[in-house]
């Protein structure tokens, strides 16, 4: 393989926080009681929808496969994370790399367009309730349900065969909790050119174009709140809005941060408490969030 041929760099060296190793035991137990709640609270979701017949319906359905990729994504990223920060340093193999990389950046990019779906679902049963049942049908719900994992699934399948395809002619130590792209790339002794220019468009489209979208759809949905005569209603109605609205910016704010510019002037402390905030806080927050 060509990256073979090129490259001096046989595994990968994952620093994580040992630049303070006097948090790192209390960094352990913090992402370990975080982790094993995130996957109990949205195992329970997805359960709960799968036995409860009269939840299949889009709005849980979709609910329960957010909950499928955020147990996926925190499966991907955290067991490594533990034991990057129960130790000073982590050697990850080159594969192994590769193939973090790339479900970090399936279920990552999954997320983004399902988070669009779901927003257009609440859309469409908000604003227009009389003919929700025929904008969303079983054969829409199933063409955003595909869509979302499809997109995905190409956009990585792109990406990652191509920051593997660079040369890395060391140092090895990637200065991260995980093999993301943009620490990853900082290795490369190529051109990258092309690459971040792609990077930059993929994340306009895969990230700020559905932000956006939500944006709207919430915009058209408080509109809709205002109009409600209960105002117990209306006060219910936008505290759910205003908390499923932080999450959603939360997530996109912090990944287009980090996936717009991915050679990115941010300190590598700036970069992994933004990596933190849409791999370990928002799939904590989703079950809890969600189930409002």
């Amino acid at each position: 393989m060509k990256r073979h041929s090129q490259s001096s760099v046989v595994e990968f060296i994952l620093l994580g926080f040992s630049n303070f190793p006097e948090l790192q035991e209390k960094l352990f137990g913090i992402f370990l009681v975080i982790y094993l709640v995130t996957l109990i609270g949205n195992a329970i979701v997805i359960v709960v929808v799968s036995l409860e017949q009269s939840l299949h319906v889009p709005m849980y359905l979709f609910l329960q496969n957010l909950s499928v990729v955020k147990v996926s994504f925190s499966a991907v990223i955290m067991p490594e994370m533990l034991v990057v920060v129960s130790t000073e340093k982590v050697a990850i193999s080159f594969a192994g790399c590769f193939a973090q990389m790339y479900f970090i950046l399936l279920f990552g990019g999954t997320e983004c367009f399902l988070l669009g779906a779901m927003a257009y679902d609440r859309f469409a049963a908000i604003c227009h309730p009389l003919s929700y049942p025929m904008i969303m049908n079983k054969r829409v719900f199933m063409k955003l349900f595909i869509s979302s994992w499809a997109l995905g699934f190409s956009m990585t399948t792109i990406q990652t065969p191509w920051v593997f395809s660079f040369p890395f002619c060391g140092p090895n130590e990637i200065n991260h909790l995980s093999c993301e792209t943009p620490p990853g790339l900082e290795l490369v002794c190529a051109d990258t050119f092309l690459f971040e220019i792609y990077a930059f468009t993929g994340t306009v489209l895969i990230i700020l174009v559905p932000f956006v979208l939500i944006l709207l759809s919430y915009i058209r949905i408080l509109f809709a709140i205002m109009k409600m005569p209960s105002t117990t209603g209306r006060q219910k109605a936008f505290s759910t809005c205003a908390s499923r609205l932080t999450s959603v910016t939360l997530f996109y704010g912090t990944a287009s941060m980090t996936y717009l510019q991915p050679k990115s002037s941010y300190s590598p402390e700036t970069k992994k408490l933004m990596s933190l905030s849409y791999s370990l806080l928002t799939p904590l927050l989703n079950p809890l969030i969600y189930s409002l």
